[in-house]
């Protein structure tokens, strides 16, 4: 080796390891690392059970919305075979035509109002039942949508 070479190889100060810092620079990132798993584990549980709530919610409004749309169903078939009955009960007594026409027209008057009134029942108890059974769900996902905004 030339002498200028050897200069610089005795000029050059390699770094020298040092174990125990080395390891407790290791020890601080592992426990950084276990740290921030944990705080994470923990978020994503929370939001796990945010989310079995209203799911448990959602499935306890359908229920209920299940078992009023069955009474209200029950009711108008009930409501419908009284009007019926009645009607022929009414027919037995006819003597006439006109008679005959006068109640036929009346009893399909208040058979179209009947269903009329039944189909708006229906419609509001489904109506809001969506809206019961959505809301929970609804309110977890603009939670978790919000949390994500500001992480």
């Amino acid at each position: 080796m030339s002498d200028s070479a050897r200069n610089t190889a005795d000029n050059v100060e390699f770094a020298t390891f040092e174990a125990n810092r080395a390891t407790d620079q290791f020890r601080v990132f592992a426990e950084k690392g276990v740290e921030q798993s944990k705080e994470a584990f923990a978020r994503m549980k929370h939001g796990a059970d945010g989310a079995q709530k209203a799911f448990e919610a959602s499935f306890e409004s359908a229920r209920a919305v299940s078992n009023e749309l069955s009474l209200k169903s029950l009711a108008a078939m009930r409501a419908s075979t009284d009007l019926t009955f009645s009607h022929m009960e009414a027919l037995l007594g006819v003597k006439s035509i006109s008679d005959f026409a006068e109640l036929q027209t009346s009893f399909m008057r208040k058979q179209v109002e009947l269903a009329v009134n039944q189909v708006e029942d229906v419609q509001t108890v489904s109506s809001r039942g969506a809206e019961d059974v959505a809301k929970p769900v609804k309110d977890i996902v603009e939670r978790a949508w919000s949390d994500l905004k500001v992480a």
